[in-house]
């Protein structure tokens, strides 16, 4: 039995029993009746930073041998299948970060990952609780790292015409060109649960889509399992939809999302390359779950982790979140806090986003 939270889920409690019940691979789950959930992997401190960056450490002189150092054994406060670390209102803040910094002692790296900043996805209870958590570890010793941004979308549009109407004429110009091969494909909306998820033959076509995605990743951290997919696409009580894009009798990719409260999560996509990118379907499953949104009277679309860039240029908004990191040995720490602003790659970017919104609009009232 697991500890019940109830604060930063964007997700359906089913979505994080199928994580603990079957953990991504090289992971190992903790989860007891009284903590919070967290796992245990072998962590790639370089896992965050610019790729670039991230890409020139690698090209180094004898990286696949010192390389190795920079890989620690991590314990990982919250789940990957979550937006936010889910938190418990039956823990108060000095509790819980007695119990962090308790463990905190025993592992080499600590990271309570994904707490919330000011968050308009979240209540206003929920915002302050994590703000006090980050203030109270921090006080502890916890190094705060600022996080990803996490796209969404108000759906505060008439139609998809209304939504394009806000975006620049370059950017109209591009998607509706995009949105053309739509007449080409034919798209199911099915429920988990549905028997078509019965079939083992067409679950593992399914996982086999991810794997795709996966592995065109810069990042592999979190490889979830067929076990994984086999739990939530069989779960018909989650309130999940698989989004199924045809082209003739070719499946050229998948979406699950949840719908959970007020809100459209998307969760996984899988694509089969390479007519996922000549049918453009990451832009067309965009405005197909944004019409979904609309269609069930939903406030917002929230969007995931990747491809920032991309995701601003069509539409989205961001909030991000904020990392606690706990590090055993004091000159990693020292170390590690002195570079921790070369992890922050999505706040730089947004802030140099800022930026370069404000020039623009500068140049146009002048």
């Amino acid at each position: 039995m697991s500890m019940q939270t109830d604060f930063n889920q964007l997700e359906p409690q089913s979505l994080v029993d199928a994580f603990l019940k079957h953990s991504p691979v090289t992971f190992k789950v903790n989860n007891t009746a009284d903590f919070l959930p967290s796992f245990i992997t072998n962590f790639n401190l370089l896992t965050t930073l610019d790729s670039e960056l991230r890409q020139k450490i690698e090209s180094t002189l004898g990286y696949q041998y010192w390389g190795r150092l920079l890989h620690l054994s991590t314990c990982f406060i919250g789940t990957t299948v979550t937006e936010y670390t889910p938190l418990s209102s039956d823990m108060n803040v000095t509790e819980l970060t007695t119990k962090l910094k308790k463990q905190a002692h025993n592992q080499t790296l600590m990271i309570i990952k994904d707490l919330p900043l000011n968050s308009p996805l979240l209540t206003k209870s929920e915002n302050i609780y994590s703000q006090q958590l980050i203030e109270k570890a921090e006080r502890q010793g916890f190094l705060s790292v600022e996080g990803q941004a996490l796209a969404y979308v108000p759906i505060d549009f008439e139609n998809r015409e209304d939504y394009l109407s806000r975006l620049s004429k370059s950017r109209r110009k591009n998607l509706k060109r995009k949105l053309k091969s739509l007449a080409e494909l034919h798209i199911e909306v099915i429920a988990t649960g549905h028997q078509r998820f019965l079939d083992a033959v067409f679950r593992q076509q399914l996982y086999q889509l991810y794997l795709a995605v996966y592995q065109q990743s810069d990042i592999h951290f979190d490889l979830l399992t067929v076990a994984f997919f086999d739990d939530i696409l069989q779960n018909s009580l989650s309130n999940s939809h698989v989004f199924l894009y045809w082209q003739a009798n070719n499946l050229i990719g998948f979406n699950i999302c949840y719908e959970y409260k007020d809100k459209l999560i998307d969760k996984y996509i899988g694509l089969n390359y390479p007519l996922a990118i000549e049918y453009n379907l990451y832009f067309i499953s965009w405005f197909i779950n944004l019409d979904y949104a609309k269609q069930q009277g939903l406030k917002f679309y929230v969007a995931g982790w990747t491809d920032p860039e991309v995701k601003a240029q069509l539409g989205a908004k961001f909030t991000f979140t904020r990392h606690l990191v706990w590090i055993r040995q004091p000159i990693l720490r020292f170390v590690l806090g002195k570079l921790r602003h070369f992890f922050e790659s999505d706040t730089h970017w947004h802030m140099q986003m800022q930026m370069q919104m404000q020039m623009q609009m500068q140049e146009i009232k002048s």
